[in-house]
């Protein structure tokens, strides 16, 4: 599977027009399930949600023009029929499917994909994506307040959406299938009030029929979704506020089916080597990094020796022994399958006593004081401890805040607020297999906004440029200069040091017996979990 992601990746222009669903095994119709996760999910509006949980869950309320194949990274036309790009790489013309209909009964139309871009654009709207359609022609009239619209998307008829870009765009295709592109009725946005996140309308898979705050997320079935016996599951229960042990003893009683928040490390290899374990666990690597954020905008972070500092402070190793050897230590902020990845890389050596001097050299010779904020789900606050183990014997005291991860998002989307984050549990998985998908949102200077994931605050305007060099190599021809340029760009971010990159963990989780489907639809690389794809067996 990762092999095809390295190869679609590479020529960026690979596309497979084969059905939305490729099984070998025929899912069974019909059926409800129960998914359990710790906290509760903060939004399922598309143009702002970006977290792993609520992610899966938007993939399935909403369509976009493109899609991938379940359980790949294989692009294919979703509410788009069919789709042209220029020779020159600069025009994408979309033809809508016909008859395709919100859930609110009211047909999809080429100007709704319009609206819908230009909203997770506006800065009104407060949305972390709005650097992925950056390459769309009026974007810094429209981020920068002289426009609401996007003079790059043009619509002639109610089935064409062409789009203008003002440079060619290699990920362009995987951006029309990522949750910022879904199709939104304005209508229902307007009439929400700001409150769209928790009475979403959209034409996916599923609708959203109850939501009780604290409690449970109910979805059922869309019964005129425009793929064919999709879904396959007739009802889906989301239960928030299950610790995540009480949520696998109830899988194992048979009360739940996902365990979505995955097995705790304490009973990972217990249940691994259980009678039923190989049937139960689905695992599998990931397109991943685990990180430490180092906001650049908080003193002392603002200084680059502190940040190689913190680097070589911490000991990777023991954080793979917490997780039972489910990761490995992470040297640079690619992770090892993603093209670009530098293999000869070596990054910051774990070192106390360097690190020591380059606090001293920094003007910290007896350390500092600052605050290192986590999610609360075991282990992330075991590892959060370890952490703070590390920074105490380079004389640095942190305070560890672990909580809910909404909260945790909230702060690192807040200017000043956050001086350190352990990212474990939201580490950043791919939302499309492509290099440059981890720098933008998150290392780039349009992801360095209110409510982004940029959560370092970091903007180096000379690597900014050469990003968007590198993403306008469009020509399948120049596949290799292009990974080689993603590939520098990495390692020079090192230097300036705003991550401290420290596992790249495995994607584990547990379901119960009666669940069908290939394993790789349970660890999607563009969903998480798909729940378009799974199904409950006969």
């Amino acid at each position: 599977m990762f092999n095809r992601w390295i190869l679609t990746t590479t020529t960026a222009a690979v596309l497979a027009f084969s059905p939305l669903l490729a099984h070998a095994e025929t899912p069974a119709q019909g059926g409800e399930i129960v998914v359990t996760y710790k906290d509760d999910i903060t939004t399922l509006d598309p143009h702002i949600g970006y977290d792993w949980v609520n992610w899966s869950m938007i993939k399935s309320l909403f369509s976009r023009l493109m899609d991938y194949e379940p359980g790949t990274a294989n692009l294919v036309p979703s509410l788009a029929e069919s789709f042209e790009v220029a020779p020159d790489g600069l025009t994408y013309t979309f033809k809508l499917r016909k008859g395709v209909k919100f859930t609110n009964g009211r047909e999809i139309v080429a100007s709704d994909v319009k609206y819908s871009i230009e909203r997770a654009v506006n800065p009104k709207t407060q949305g972390p994506g709005a650097g992925f359609f950056g390459a769309i022609k009026g974007f810094d009239d429209l981020t920068g307040g002289k426009s609401e619209l996007l003079s790059g998307i043009e619509t002639p008829d109610d089935q064409t959406v062409v789009f203008n870009l003002s440079r060619p765009d290699a990920t362009f295709l995987h951006v029309m299938a990522i949750n910022f592109a879904s199709v939104v009725p304005k209508e229902a946005v307007e009439a929400a009030a700001g409150d769209f996140g928790k009475k979403p309308v959209g034409s996916g898979a599923l609708i959203l029929k109850d939501w009780t705050i604290g409690q449970k997320l109910v979805f059922e079935r869309n019964p005129d979704y425009f793929v064919k016996d999709v879904p396959h599951i007739d009802k889906v229960t989301v239960e928030v506020g299950q610790e995540p042990l009480v949520a696998l003893l109830r899988l194992q009683k048979g009360e739940v089916d996902i365990a979505g928040d995955g097995i705790p490390p304490a009973k990972f290899l217990e249940i691994k080597n259980s009678p039923e374990g190989a049937a139960m666990i689905v695992d599998g690597e990931q397109l991943h990094t685990g990180y430490i954020t180092l906001n650049t905008k908080v003193k002392p972070f603002d200084d680059v020796k502190v940040r190689q500092a913190v680097n070589m402070a911490i000991n990777k190793e023991r954080i793979t022994r917490i997780l039972n050897g489910r990761a490995t230590a992470a040297n640079q902020i690619l992770p090892p399958l993603m093209p670009g990845y530098d293999k000869t890389f070596t990054g910051y050596a774990y070192d106390v006593e360097k690190a020591k001097a380059l606090l001293a050299e920094a003007g910290h010779p007896d350390g500092f004081e600052t605050v290192l904020y986590s999610t609360n789900t075991d282990p992330q606050p075991r590892i959060a401890q370890a952490i703070q183990q590390d920074l105490a014997a380079i004389g640095i005291k942190a305070e560890v805040r672990a909580l809910a991860q909404g909260n945790v998002i909230a702060a690192g989307g807040t200017e000043g607020e956050a001086p350190m984050i352990w990212s474990g549990g939201m580490g950043w998985i791919a939302d499309f297999p492509d290099p440059s998908n981890f720098y933008g949102p998150i290392l780039g200077c349009s992801g360095a906004v209110s409510g982004g994931w940029n959560w370092p605050w970091y903007c180096n305007e000379a690597i900014d440029k050469r990003a968007g060099e590198a993403d306008a190599m469009s020509d399948p021809a120049k596949a290799a200069e292009r990974q080689a340029a993603w590939g520098k760009i990495f390692t020079d971010v090192m230097a300036d040091a705003p991550w401290v990159p420290v596992i790249n963990e495995r994607r584990v989780v547990a379901k119960s017996l009666r669940m069908g489907g290939p394993d790789n639809i349970y660890i999607d690389p563009t969903r998480v979990i798909n729940y378009d794809a799974i199904f409950v067996k006969p």
